[in-house]
């Protein structure tokens, strides 16, 4: 009996990784990432009032906002739903827990420019008694011309 020539060669192992499957799920991914990235800008649309100030330079931590928005109610970035209006005891005890997990992390306050600037202080005094060391004010630049729009 003949031993015919595909008897005796050899079957060599295939020692490459079938990435294929891996980039398919990372195309998926990717996908999900896209679709869903535009929907994750949160907080209530307020009309910023324009100044020219610089950036914030350390940016390595993400703020903590507090939104007024032109009737005067607040809003908070965490703790809960962002787009539901909070009182400000709620305000203050939110503050209070997240400046007790980090102490540096950054306030900032988002007011619409049509509130009295009496209940920005209002805040401002709120978010001071809670323990926040640096509180700052979210703008928008100017316009070209350089003179702010009133």
């Amino acid at each position: 009996m003949a031993d015919s020539p595909s008897r005796h060669r050899k079957r060599r192992l295939n020692g490459d990784i079938n990435v294929v499957p891996y980039i398919d799920v990372m195309l998926v991914l990717l996908i999900i990432f896209m679709v869903t990235a535009p929907l994750l800008t949160q907080g209530v649309s307020v009309e910023l009032p324009k100044a020219a100030a610089k950036p914030l330079e350390d940016q390595s931590r993400e703020p903590f906002i507090v939104s007024v928005d032109r009737a005067g109610l607040l809003y908070a970035s965490a703790g809960g739903n962002p787009k539901a209006a909070i009182e400000p005891a709620e305000l203050e005890r939110r503050v209070r827990i997240i400046l007790d997990r980090e102490p540096k992390t950054p306030v900032l306050i988002k007011a619409d420019r049509a509130v009295p600037y009496g209940r920005v202080v209002t805040v401002l005094t709120l978010l001071d008694g809670a323990g926040a060391a640096k509180i700052g004010f979210i703008t928008e630049p100017e316009s070209r011309s350089g003179h702010a729009d009133r």
